[in-house]
């Protein structure tokens, strides 16, 4: 199969004409035979664009690889921009597999008796379909309530397969590595790496179902903004690795614009609350949904004076620890005010840029980069292409690649441009400016002293207890220690008095030795 695999995509490859990526004089002999032996495979393609012939082959090459196109699309840094503009145009519409198939992988993870006590009308024609699961509707008896839900079921051996194909793209990696010009900047074994982490965890439901349900708890605290959020509700006790029951919702997708309009949405109103949503998820709960795209977005009309957005599809999530939201506020911030030095600054500090890196240098590449946005109104600046610049700025300065920032400078990437989709007057600035000024004095003022000060009393009211007996033991130690230290000075000194007596009778021996020698002689 492996061997099958790997023809069809050289096959692909060719057909396409993606030899041209690899400039010739860059190829080794054998590369240029190994080519020359394939002439009966032509490039059918040749009057289309190269960055069209790559997308075209990876719809080519099956779900897999189009959901690696999709990852890679948000990859600006990476790629050349006609072949991300290409890569985002990747629509996974992946044929549904049989529906009963489906019903029984459902029965086979819960049991018959339990699916036949619970759920009904489980209906074979899947609700949507997708590259790695699809989705069933179904009527569920909870607590002697009926209720519609959506089952969502993987595919059968889609593991197999994934693995087969991440396996693949490795190999291709290293050669691309090897080969390509301008390999080892983008680095694409590291991207492969990324990719095969993240699509294995969607592979398992049960941490999609555990995200979906941490996601919905941050949301459900009662505090002030948290019903602009909704997300469905998990029914974990029937959750397997391979299947996941949630409420079913009914919401309009927040990519039908026009239907929005119609409904009478506020439409501003609407764009704002996603800003505030992206910007609560990171700077007040540190953990986000990573896979904000349209698919996985709908919108609650049921009052469209007061919409409230629904998110799907947990399987990809984002954290956040507190140096690195410190970092990105103080950067959007010292950004807008122009302070580039300060952005240099907080590379360096932050260890993602070499401690040795020469700041004026590094602040004038930012400046170079970033100044000329500032040509444009800042309702028209957009925060995800301001990280592209830093991020694209920084790496020349050999900064290293931070996982998690790469999906918030993705997520980030999709909320604004839902926001600017539904609502283009939107000023993203006006929006987030004072958020993130709040969360900085937040974190640096006195207020934030006294919070952890308050958040360790539990730490200290536990441990006070002990110091009388931790300060004993410490004082006992460094005495018996500087008792130890003297005995071990003294064997030292005995050793080297000895060490000097063996020395002295070695010298003296020698030279009666060599005495006798001449007498002798």
């Amino acid at each position: 199969m492996s061997s099958l695999r790997l023809f069809t995509i050289v096959l692909t490859f060719f057909r396409y004409g993606l030899d041209e990526l690899i400039p010739s004089r860059f190829l080794p002999w054998y590369a240029r035979l190994i080519r020359w032996s394939f002439f009966w495979i032509p490039n059918k393609h040749k009057d289309k664009p190269l960055a069209l012939r790559f997308r075209l082959a990876i719809e080519a090459l099956g779900p897999v690889f189009i959901k690696f196109g999709q990852m890679l699309s948000t990859r600006r840094d990476l790629l050349p921009e006609d072949f991300a503009k290409e890569l985002s145009f990747l629509q996974d519409q992946v044929p549904a597999f049989d529906g009963a198939k489906a019903q029984k992988l459902v029965i086979d993870a819960i049991g018959q008796e339990l699916f036949d006590q619970v759920f009904s009308d489980f209906d074979l024609t899947p609700l949507a379909s997708a590259s790695i699961a699809q989705v069933h509707t179904a009527t569920m008896l909870h607590d002697g309530v009926e209720q519609q839900v959506v089952i969502k079921v993987l595919r059968p051996d889609i593991d197999k397969v994934i693995k087969a194909d991440v396996n693949m793209m490795a190999k291709i990696a290293k050669v691309v590595s090897a080969w390509l010009p301008d390999g080892r900047r983008l680095r694409p074994t590291e991207v492969v790496e990324e990719y095969k982490k993240t699509i294995l965890d969607e592979l398992d439901l049960l941490r999609e179902a555990a995200n979906a349900i941490q996601l919905k708890r941050n949301f459900s605290q009662g505090r002030e903004n948290d019903h602009i959020l909704y997300v469905p509700e998990i029914y974990s006790q029937y959750c397997h690795k391979n299947v996941l029951v949630m409420e079913r919702i009914y919401g309009v997708s927040v990519g039908e614009v026009d239907k929005l309009n119609a409904l009478g949405v506020d439409m501003k109103l609407l764009a704002e609350r996603g800003l505030d949503v992206f910007f609560t998820q990171v700077y007040r709960d540190s953990f986000f949904h990573a896979d904000m795209h349209p698919g996985n977005v709908f919108v609650d009309v049921t009052n469209p004076d007061d919409p409230t957005w629904i998110a799907i599809d947990c399987g990809i999530v984002g954290t956040l620890n507190r140096e690195d939201k410190r970092y990105l506020a103080e950067n959007f911030v010292a950004f807008f005010n122009r302070d580039y030095r300060k952005v240099a600054q907080l590379h360096v500090d932050s260890g993602w840029v070499p401690a040795r890196t020469n700041v004026d240098e590094f602040e004038f590449a930012i400046r170079t980069v970033c100044e000329p946005i500032f040509n444009k109104p800042l309702a028209e600046i957009s925060f995800g292409h301001v990280l592209v610049n830093l991020f694209n700025t920084a790496r020349r300065f050999n900064m290293e690649v931070q996982p998690q920032l790469v999906l918030l400078q993705k997520t980030l990437l999709y909320v604004e441009g839902l926001g600017r989709q539904l609502y283009p007057q939107l000023d993203l600035w006006q929006t987030a400016k004072p958020f993130l000024e709040n969360w900085v004095k937040e974190q640096m003022g006195v207020k934030a002293v006294l919070k952890k000060v308050k958040e360790n009393i539990p730490f200290w009211n536990e441990k006070l207890p002990e110091i009388p007996d931790l300060v004993y033991q410490y004082l006992r130690t460094g005495k018996d220690s500087q008792q130890q230290q003297v005995l071990l000075l003294k064997a030292m000194k005995t050793e080297q008095q000895k060490f000097h007596k063996r020395l002295i009778l070695s010298v003296l021996a020698v030279g009666v030795l060599i005495a006798a020698a001449i007498v002798m002689t």
